[in-house]
């Protein structure tokens, strides 16, 4: 490499890159038929909804250190960041361009000579060697700017996270155990089940960025022990800020905020996933209450929570789809082991048991089933003005949901890349630190500029969420798209940078590979993810 990747370098390839994508994403929509066909062109949606998220990073990310007047480390890392996103991209529309009906012309139209030099010199090996023995010399520390006040947050929950969470993080893993009572306490106390909560309702309401920043730090700590915990209030949170009557305001938000009151989303059963607007489980209307017979599955934290957010089918037809779904708060004891069994005085039931799993471990996982369970006509959420509304208030709270796993996707990947950084400069093979061998470098810093642009866009899907929660919606569909990809393929080089040692549980990068499994799966899984929501948002224009 003969000259150093500047800004300018950046520049040039995002604008490279948003117009291929732009060209790819004009000819979809013809083929798609404004995204009304995405079912019959599911591989190409796949590839051209992916490739406009690797866009909106690297735009994202050249805006951040732009807009932060960095320069030096920030601006190479950027460079090399939009430089790997638009080699990814390219390589990912190019199979699907004769389809397209664009060919290799668009190619050379978007990328002549002079820019495909740009490409080669800001994504030299050279350039990650260079960022890789930074990441060595700092051991991988974040160094993004904030203001003072984000700053503040930021620092508050890392002191939190390190001195109370990361000390418990292994024994829960390995021992499967509940998240401590301390941390909810203490967590409550420190205002995190409060972020999105209204002042008026005892919450700070500091908006989506410091959500993201304590969602971040809790799950570089630990992703199961403390990173998922104020996600499930969130939701809840966002369904009844935006649909629930003010008297279930006034009950519910200031407990949720005060940590008084755990909360379990209740949405998936054991045949229905992605498919949501399919949800069985029904509520019928006996009296003054409703019954909610049916089962569920993978509802976390159900055991300790004290109530369930639970997606019912009140209106039988089967036709209506998600008109027919309700959204009720359902209340219940709690319980810290991984079985239960909860009785109403009338005869209802509610039994749970936790599915075993390989990580995520910490808030544990249940499959449930409502026999006759009896739920006032109260805790309808919007009330009688809430019915057939469930679908779309439970959107609304995935919607957060999404943006908050983007937030813990970057968490676990800042505590990998730590954790690796240290590894490799305190290993010594063939007479030195494996820090100093080229490929160690290259390697790190690759795992730093992928971090660098996942952080990016998940960052300004916060702001767009504080701006226009339903507009940004697919902007927070694409930060978790990208970021937990990248979660799971950092852990992964940093579990192999550890050679033998990554895959002991004496070193806790084997836990944050576990733990990124999950990443793309839940708040929606990557392909329903990439058609149904970016991709859909994205054909429609």
């Amino acid at each position: 490499m003969s000259t150093t990747p500047t800004l300018a370098d950046a520049h040039l390839l995002r604008d490279a890159a948003n117009q291929l994508v732009e060209k790819t994403l004009d000819r979809a929509r013809e083929i798609t038929d404004g995204g009304k066909r995405i079912d019959d062109h599911q591989v190409l949606t796949e590839r051209v909804a992916y490739a406009a998220t690797q866009a909106r990073a690297a735009s994202e990310l050249v805006d951040a250190v732009e807009e932060a007047g960095q320069g030096g480390m920030a601006e190479l890392t950027c460079a090399a960041s939009v430089a790997d996103l638009t080699r990814s991209l390219i390589g990912r529309l190019e199979p699907a361009l004769d389809d397209l009906g664009l060919g290799d012309a668009i190619l050379e139209e978007t990328f002549p000579a002079a820019t495909r030099a740009v490409l080669r010199s800001a994504g030299h090996e050279s350039v990650y060697r260079e960022i890789g023995k930074h990441t060595c010399d700092t051991r991988g520390r974040n160094e993004w700017p904030l203001d003072d006040l984000h700053e503040q947050v930021r620092d508050a929950v890392r002191d939190f996270g390190e001195k109370e969470v990361a000390p418990e993080a292994e024994r829960i893993h390995r021992n499967d155990d509940l998240v401590p009572e301390s941390f909810i306490t203490e967590m409550a106390e420190l205002g995190y089940f409060g972020l999105a909560i209204p002042e008026e309702y005892g919450g700070s309401e500091m908006g989506n960025l410091a959500m993201i920043l304590t969602t971040e730090e809790l799950s570089r700590a630990s992703l199961a022990a403390a990173g998922s915990l104020i996600t499930r209030p969130e939701i809840l949170t966002k369904a009844l800020v935006m649909g629930g009557t003010e008297e279930q305001k006034q009950e519910w938000l200031p407990k949720i905020a005060a940590g008084e009151t755990m909360v379990g989303i209740s949405v998936t059963e054991p045949d229905i996933g992605s498919d949501v607007s399919a949800v069985k489980c029904r509520a019928e209307k006996r009296g003054d209450d409703w019954v909610i017979n049916g089962p569920k599955a993978w509802c976390t934290f159900a055991g300790r929570a004290n109530v369930l957010a639970v997606l019912t089918r009140t209106d039988p037809d089967p036709g209506k789809g998600a008109k027919g779904l309700s959204l009720f708060i359902v209340p219940k004891d709690t319980f810290d082991g991984h079985d239960f069994e909860m009785k109403q005085p009338g005869g209802g039931r509610l039994v749970g048991k936790a599915d075993a799993t390989p990580g995520y471990r910490g808030m544990h996982s249940f499959t449930l089933n409502f026999e006759d369970y009896v739920v006032p006509a109260a805790n309808l959420v919007g009330g009688e003005q809430g019915l057939g509304r469930g679908f779309y208030l439970q959107m609304a709270g995935f919607a957060a949901g999404r943006l908050q796993t983007g937030g813990r996707a970057c968490g676990l990947a800042q505590a990998a890349l730590e954790k690796t950084a240290e590894y490799v400069v305190d290993r010594m093979q063939f007479g030195k630190p494996i820090s100093d061998f080229q490929l160690t470098r290259y390697t790190l810093g690759r795992m730093a500029a992928m971090l660098a642009s996942s952080r990016a866009i998940t960052y300004a899907a916060a702001v767009a969420m504080d701006g226009d929660e339903r507009a940004a919606a697919p902007h927070a569909a694409q930060a978790k798209l990208l970021t937990c990809d990248m979660a799971v393929e950092l852990t992964q080089q940093g579990q192999l940078m550890h050679g033998g040692w990554g895959y002991a549980e004496e070193y806790p990068i084997s836990r944050y590979v576990v733990d990124a499994q999950v990443l793309p799966i839940f708040e929606g899984v990557k392909p329903i993810l990439e058609l149904k929501v970016v991709g859909r948002a994205l054909l429609a224009g």
